[in-house]
């Protein structure tokens, strides 16, 4: 498959803190070097793609209006800084309410939909975030995963990449240079 290079990145605890659902849009902030990371992508022309679990729209700790302001002002902080995503695809289920979908990650449904309407090459794309399963698609789909080793990563994610032989990065910054210096010049 040939394609454009993308970037698939988690949203709370990789771009911005993770303070668990997240409703009001003056509580986003960017993680240091968030911005400036994305912002890093979009200069090497790699298309940036936040994928994220809203599970808190199912639990209705949040609305999809709640969602759409904190989005908002996750892009406005992004543009202050002179980077922008491309997309973002969100998954607003929870398995034990709107039963199992193919759109939560693990799962590859919002995925699949990204490389197809913006013709991107996973096996050329970077996979990151602090949650094993936001590095499981790459590896699923042939890509690079890079875990996020920081805070919100629970012990038994870091275990898991370990045994499975993922790479790790203390931050998206380092995820961002680890993958930018592998890619062909």
């Amino acid at each position: 498959m040939s394609g454009r290079i993308a970037a698939f990145l988690d949203r709370d605890g990789t771009i911005i803190r993770d303070a668990n659902y997240v409703r009001d849009p003056n509580d986003v902030v960017l993680l240091r070097g968030a911005a400036s990371a994305i912002k890093r992508l979009n200069d090497a022309d790699v298309a940036v793609v936040m994928i994220t679990n809203q599970s808190g729209i199912a639990r209705k700790f949040l609305t999809r209006a709640d969602y759409n302001k904190v989005h908002a002002r996750l892009e406005e902080l992004l543009a202050k800084e002179g980077a922008h995503l491309l997309a973002t695809f969100m998954c607003p289920h929870y398995p034990s309410i709107d039963g199992e979908c193919d759109c939560r990650k693990p799962g590859l449904g919002m995925y699949r939909s990204a490389i197809a309407e913006y013709g991107i090459d996973p096996t050329r794309s970077l996979f990151t975030g602090d949650r094993y399963r936001d590095v499981s698609p790459g590896v699923a789909l042939g890509g690079r995963a890079i875990l996020l080793d920081v805070d919100s990563t629970p012990k038994e994610d870091r275990d898991r990449a370990n045994r499975e032989s993922i790479e790790t990065a203390t931050s998206l910054t380092d995820a961002v240079e680890q993958f930018l210096s592998a890619l062909p010049a």
